[in-house]
């Protein structure tokens, strides 16, 4: 793991945001950094090499045809506003549980 990806399941892991996300989840034939499959929210850490990437374009496509939503997030941010970066996540995780 990069040390954002790092950083970032050390907040996620054992329920600490209320619902239970994997590393490495594979959805179709992608692997996301992190996925939430009750919600089907998958989470990308992005280092500078994604920046316009139409790579990264399809596979937030293929991503979401398999019904997750998929969330970005640039590793400085990660590391350098984690909280932030929490509270965009919780955002997200209130938002799936009301379209359920």
């Amino acid at each position: 793991m990069t040390g954002a990806e790092r950083r970032l399941w050390s907040r996620l892991r054992a329920k600490q945001l209320g619902v239970q996300f994997t590393r490495q989840h594979p959805i179709g034939n992608h692997i996301a950094d992190f996925a939430c499959r009750s919600l089907r929210l998958a989470i990308e850490c992005d280092g500078g090499q994604h920046s316009d990437s139409p790579t990264d374009t399809r596979r937030t496509e293929v991503i979401e045809a398999h019904g997750y939503r998929m969330i970005r997030f640039w590793n400085n941010d990660i590391l350098q506003n984690t909280d932030g970066v929490i509270e965009a996540i919780l955002e997200e995780i209130r938002l799936a549980r009301n379209q359920r």
